[in-house]
């Protein structure tokens, strides 16, 4: 029976600690217990977390309930703890994809997401917790929880929900919105539902989250981490504006299960522009500017903790995964951080040079390159890279870029040398993980791991979000800076996009020159919805925005649908400078990037379909 896991799930739940020794009854009749069951089901909404979709334990993890959760690749490769906040980036026009991890989408990043799924799912999972959080709302009103906390409690719990089904209707379009909690002697429309239309999904969560903002608490340093007012508006605000696009953009299929009237786009693009208005105006929050350096100050958004920034945070800390950590910690230093790694498994997502060049100089002129002129001559990795927006540098890392771990290269120790190739005094170019002349290696440190399994490294890096401190050399888990959900800067990039969609570009454009400003980089003088565009792609870069936002707005098919390139820096023995190569089609000519129209929809699936004869397919599948 398709419903059969969400039957069972209030005994399953019962099977990890600290709730291990209690039954149903007593859980419901304490007030303790209630509230490390409500703890719960923040750990069991994983998509928070740059869209992971399931948990790592070893042993059984109740929450798992995809077919696939008994193979312990699909749980490193989906895991909030491990590889999952990264999958997006295999999808985007940001980065290319290494190899090294449990699970990656390079193949559908070519051929698309198959009638069979398995893409970064979120449904039985999600259905898995709704249920829980369903039977906490139902239940919580007659418990001995302290009456001053029934209604936030509840509240924090319908937030979870909401967010589940953002990230249900972002990925399926319409889906059975369940509210209340089945059970084997449910009626059949409550146990075989039918898929509500997308409007439907999209309204419910701009609703419940617009009367749930009244209710919860502001922000406070003992609740950090805990949902409040300002997180509701931050979701309504997103989820009003990803309506809002489906409605300009998008097309009504499957008569109106998918798409909404275009007619309807304005009053979406209102909802976003008047939550992100409250968040501005009436929230205790600042766009981070604590340090002089505008580099250093773009990478402590997200380095450090409790800043006036922070909106709601996945809060991490305390002991590495192995140590006892379990959820408080994550995985991306060890995943891109520069060599040295364990495994060698860093810089698994290289970003592109088309992704580089867009950041612009800091005097805002593009970025650019001149392919051609760049081929000639030696350079300097100043001479290609000086004058950048600072968030270039605290974003990008590449050759020539200070880190205090790297090995000992040809810049010296601290410095990564991903150089790959050497130019000979007589001018002949050696290559290969061995090759070297008078003492001086053909293959940068960085690099060795990747000439050796023959992978081809764009030349970049993702140093946002990397903590220097970070211990790669042990396992997974180690990561300790808190995940930033939401934050100031994608709300007035929202408010941007909105107004100008609204016709009021000059709202548009004042919100983006805070940004621009605080990220000290020239501020613009008129405003177009490429630009705001633009500004969103390299705030937000590598934030797990890219991907949903290509799709809401129907650019996947151009953007994703093409060959992306590289660069080669070659030593040149003499001068220390280097001969510099585009490498076209870093992705090989075989199966390059194609995103199709079919996939601005996940499948349901067959096997869904299958078990519950109430759901339609979506198109083309």
């Amino acid at each position: 029976m398709w419903l059969l896991w969400i039957t069972s799930c209030s005994d399953d739940i019962l099977n990890r600690a600290p709730l291990t020794e209690y039954t149903d009854a007593v859980i419901w009749s304490n007030a303790e217990l209630m509230e490390a069951f409500l703890a719960e089901q923040y750990a069991n909404t994983p998509v928070m977390v740059g869209d992971a979709t399931c948990h790592f334990l070893w042993g059984y993890v109740p929450m798992n309930r995809d077919s696939r959760a008994g193979d312990q690749r699909y749980m490193l490769g989906n895991a909030v703890t491990i590889q999952g906040p990264v999958l997006t980036l295999d999808l985007t026009d940001e980065t290319k994809y290494s190899d090294g991890a449990q699970i990656n989408l390079v193949e559908n990043k070519a051929n698309g997401i198959s009638s069979e799924g398995g893409v970064m799912e979120w449904w039985e999972n999600a259905y898995y917790t709704i249920r829980n959080l369903n039977d906490f709302i139902e239940r919580a009103p007659g418990s001995p929880l302290n009456p001053d906390l029934i209604q936030v409690r509840i509240a924090e719990a319908r937030f979870l929900r909401a967010f589940c089904y953002f990230a249900m209707v972002k990925r399926y379009g319409g889906v059975p919105l369940l509210t209340k909690v089945p059970y084997p002697d449910s009626p059949d429309e409550l146990l075989y539902p039918k898929r509500n239309s997308e409007k439907e999904l999209w309204d419910f969560i701009i609703e419940e989250t617009a009367e749930i903002a009244d209710i919860l608490p502001d922000i406070s340093a003992t609740a950090y981490g805990r949902v409040n007012k300002w997180a509701a508006l931050a979701l309504n605000c997103r989820a009003a504006l990803y309506a809002g696009s489906i409605a300009r953009y998008g097309t009504v299929q499957l008569d109106g299960l998918l798409g909404m009237s275009a007619g309807e786009a304005g009053g979406y693009f209102q909802a976003a522009a008047g939550s992100a208005r409250r968040i501005m105006d009436d929230g205790p929050f600042a766009l981070y500017n604590a340090d002089a350096d505008k580099v250093e100050n773009f990478k402590n958004v997200f380095l450090k903790k409790n800043h006036s920034e922070a909106i709601f945070v996945k809060k991490h800390g305390g002991n590495g995964h192995y140590s006892g950590g379990g959820q408080s910690v994550w995985s991306w230093d060890v995943l891109e951080s520069p060599e040295p790694t364990v495994w060698g498994v860093g810089n698994i997502h290289m970003p592109y040079l088309e992704f580089v060049e867009e950041f612009e100089y800091a005097n805002g002129q593009p970025g650019t390159l001149d392919r051609d002129a760049i081929q000639q001559g030696l350079w300097t990795m100043d001479d290609l890279w000086k004058g950048r927006d600072p968030r270039f540098y605290a974003s990008i890392w590449t050759n020539g870029t200070a880190w205090e771990k790297a090995g000992n290269g040809i810049f010296g120790t601290g410095v990564i040398d991903m150089h790959n190739g050497l130019i000979q005094p007589d001018g002949t170019i050696i290559q290969g993980e061995t090759a070297q002349y008078a003492g001086v290696n053909a293959t940068g440190t960085q690099l060795v791991s990747h000439v050796k399994r023959n992978v081809v490294n764009p030349g970049f890096g993702i140093m946002k979000y990397l903590d220097p401190s970070a211990n790669n050399m042990v396992w997974f888990g180690e990561s300790k800076t808190d995940y930033l959900v939401f934050r100031l800067a994608e709300i007035l990039l929202n408010y941007a996009e909105a107004s100008f969609e609204l016709g009021r570009p000059e709202d548009a454009r004042r919100a983006v020159n805070q940004i621009r400003d605080r990220a000290g980089i020239a501020l613009l003088s008129a405003i177009d919805l490429e630009k705001i565009r633009h500004e969103r792609m390299i705030e937000l870069a590598f934030e797990n925005h890219r991907y949903w936002d290509l799709r809401r707005w129907r650019e996947a098919e151009t953007r994703l649908t093409r060959s992306f390139s590289g660069l080669q820096y070659i030593l040149d023995f003499t001068t220390r400078k280097f001969k510099i190569r585009v490498v076209n089609d870093v992705d090989g000519t075989t199966n390059p990037p194609h995103f199709y129209a079919r996939n601005y929809y996940f499948p349901i699936t067959k096997a869904r379909t299958g078990a519950n004869s109430n759901l339609v397919e979506n198109p083309d599948y």
